[in-house]
């Protein structure tokens, strides 16, 4: 199939795009919250602004651009409602890894319309059987983000031998019409992003709409075009943690507005921009998230230096950029946690969003993309000169 022509806007106009919605999406953050879904007008701003095709491959329509510039773009749409930024980071991350796939993975998808979003739940929660020419799966799979507006089907995860007796982490793609929505997803935070269970029930998934999730170098296969010559585990870990950033970001705006017009009402200080609480709680969260931001941005840089000359990614920075980006989510909620405290009462009310903001914050920085106990011991081990562990996420076999 040849190439689609489209026309690629700048990473510049993307993340104006982003920015110019902040104020509509925090409009409609309570109705997502409610709803526990992103409303369908919300996702369709997003396709219309392009979003989703930032890493799709331009075979199919796609603009192909470094991973940076979706991140860049979720830094600002989770300013303005998390969910929503949720949705798009998980949509918009699989068209990076249908790039990686047999392209007719991509001809059977995108062949009639190059805006089918797919979403994802690679917990391995089910059962995967290697059966004749491909796969059986059967179960359930736990929190597919934005499942209700994929009709593209959905990546799921499993473990399953292979041809030496060894365990595998594979991703598997699964057809819209091979399972069954349920809606379990009542939760403390990201309630918006319709995080829903899916059900499936003897799935024959054949072998080309499969792979091993974490390989890289020689055992990845699909597209041949530099993008995908960056590690899939590092761009969906590192747009996670770009949300976790907007999050921060956006309790340190909510922060600002609350604070200006107010009055101390227990201290001489009078108005709270004065006070030198108040004032330090902010200029230290704000530099937790200025890190916090600074650090993604540069390993992805630094990796993608690699990937643009069509050069696979060094295994030592593979390991410290993946590693080092997961310790966003604590840095992020301890930075909105220490501004947070500092609304006193007025922030725990239903009807300020910075508790909204905070819960938000709280559920993102739970995510396992965020796990930066393991992830300290393998980068710390790595650093001393161990070897990586059995089943590591780097496509190395000890």
């Amino acid at each position: 199939m040849s190439h689609i022509e489209t026309q690629i806007p700048s990473e510049a106009e993307l993340v104006a795009r982003a920015q110019a919605m902040i104020p509509t999406l925090r409009e409609r953050a309570e109705a997502c919250e409610k709803a526990r879904m992103v409303p369908r007008e919300t996702i369709a701003d997003f396709q219309e602004a392009g979003f989703f095709k930032i890493l799709q491959p331009r075979r199919w329509g796609g603009y192909e651009m470094s991973p940076n510039v979706l991140n860049k773009v979720l830094m600002e749409l989770a300013r303005g409602c998390p969910s929503s930024a949720w949705n798009v980071m998980v949509l918009g991350v699989h068209p990076f890894e249908v790039g990686l796939l047999d392209p007719r993975c991509g001809d059977e998808l995108w062949g009639k319309d190059n805006s089918q979003l797919v979403s994802s739940s690679y917990a391995p929660f089910g059962t995967v059987k290697a059966v004749e020419g491909g796969y059986a799966l059967n179960g359930e799979w736990l929190t597919s983000s934005g499942c209700d507006h994929a009709a593209g089907g959905a990546f799921v995860g499993g473990r399953v031998a292979n041809g030496q007796g060894e365990l595998e982490f594979r991703s598997f793609w699964i057809q819209r019409g091979d399972f069954e929505i349920v809606d379990d997803w009542h939760v403390v935070g990201l309630a918006g992003t319709g995080s829903k269970k899916l059900i499936l029930k003897d799935v024959f998934v054949p072998d080309y709409r499969s792979h091993v999730i974490a390989a890289y170098g020689e055992e990845s296969h699909g597209q041949v075009e530099n993008l995908y010559k960056m590690p899939f585990f590092y761009v969906f870990y590192a747009a996670v943690s770009s949300v976790i950033i907007g999050m921060a970001r956006g309790m340190a705006d909510l922060y600002i507005e609350h604070m200006k017009p107010r009055q101390n009402l227990n201290q001489a200080v009078g108005a709270a921009v004065q006070d030198p609480f108040i004032k330090g709680r902010l200029g230290e969260a704000y530099a937790k998230i200025l890190a916090a931001t600074s650090r993604v941005l540069q390993n992805t840089e630094e990796a993608w230096g690699y990937a643009s000359r069509g050069e696979l990614v060094p295994l030592e920075v593979r390991v410290r950029t993946f590693a080092s980006n997961q310790f966003t989510g604590g840095d992020c909620f301890e930075a909105a946690h220490l501004i947070f405290k500092k609304t006193s009462t007025r922030g725990v009310w239903l009807s300020s969003p910075m508790q909204r903001q905070m819960r938000d914050i709280l559920v993102g920085a739970n995510h396992i993309t965020q796990n930066q106990d393991n992830i300290g011991d393998l980068l710390g081990g790595q650093l001393l000169g161990n070897p990586l562990p059995a089943g590591n996420p780097f496509g190395v076999r000890n």
